[in-house]
């Protein structure tokens, strides 16, 4: 059985207890064993000097390489995240791969950034999406489904921390190799 392991790569000190929560999260909804993964290792190389960001696909392929070695690992930083084709992100996966990425950089803006409880929310969320899709799930059109789409922190907000009915036998499916 796939394990999924959760890895602060953030500059600031980490917040065990919100990580610990990402864990529990993300092991009951993929019915997947997960637990904190400790390294001093962090992805320096992935940052753009001229955007001021970390490049999300270069820090996948680190995790990779500087990861546990099995399972899935997700990366959870505070660094600005980017990919070349848009401005921003919260995250990135390799879809049915083993690495996923998220930033809490932008997770504290906008409406009700109520400090930490809308955070650790909203980084929940975006945990199970880019695992979601590590797991191969793409994204969703059901309203509220953890796995639609999310440009801005209002649509985090708007999801629940769940997969839809339709994920969640997709999901199945996939992990017994169905189509």
């Amino acid at each position: 059985m796939a394990r999924i392991f959760i890895w602060w790569i953030g500059e600031a000190e980490a917040d065990r207890a919100a990580l610990e929560h990402v864990a529990a999260r993300l092991s009951a909804a993929f019915r997947t064993p997960a637990a904190l993964w400790e390294s001093p290792e962090r992805p320096r190389h992935a940052y753009d000097a001229r955007r001021r960001q970390h490049a999300s696909g270069a820090i996948l392929r680190w995790l990779l390489e500087a990861g546990p070695g099995a399972g899935k690992v997700l990366g959870v930083t505070d660094r600005d995240l980017f990919i070349p084709i848009l401005t921003y992100v919260f995250g990135e996966a390799q879809l049915g791969g083993a690495a996923a990425v998220v930033s809490t950089a932008r997770l504290v803006e906008g409406p009700d950034a109520a400090g930490r409880p809308r955070l650790v929310e909203r980084l929940e969320k975006e945990a199970l999406h880019e695992v979601g899709h590590a797991f191969g799930l793409l994204h969703c059109g059901t309203p509220h489904c953890v796995m639609s789409r999310s440009a801005g922190v209002k649509d985090v907000d708007a999801k629940d921390p769940a997969l839809c009915p339709e994920c969640r036998a997709r999901l199945e499916e996939l992990k017994v190799g169905g189509p």
